[in-house]
């Protein structure tokens, strides 16, 4: 018996390193990576742990927004987001 927590972390994982591969044929819109983004680092740090980034830094500042969005969000909720999330993105920018 294997916990689903854990089938949760490897499914997660795999994800991960599926995404950093992935070559889309039509370009993802910013709000659609900052949607992985954030689960991401929901999923592996937890809570937003650093404050929101300069007003010159919009990069820093999205990416905050998207992660801090998250707060209160469960990493296995998190990881739950994240492989959905880029099962659809596969589908929908293939």
């Amino acid at each position: 018996f294997v916990p689903s927590v854990l089938m949760s972390e490897e499914a997660f994982q795999a994800a991960a390193e599926e995404a950093k591969t992935f070559q889309p044929s039509k370009t993802v819109p910013d709000a659609d990576k900052l949607k992985l983004y954030a689960n991401y680092k929901q999923a592996t740090i937890g809570d937003c742990n650093t404050s929101r980034p300069g007003m010159f830094d919009m990069t820093g500042k999205a990416k905050w927004d998207a992660w801090d969005a998250l707060k209160g969000t469960t990493a296995e909720q998190a990881r739950q987001n994240y492989i959905d999330e880029l099962a659809r993105q596969k589908t929908e920018y293939a």
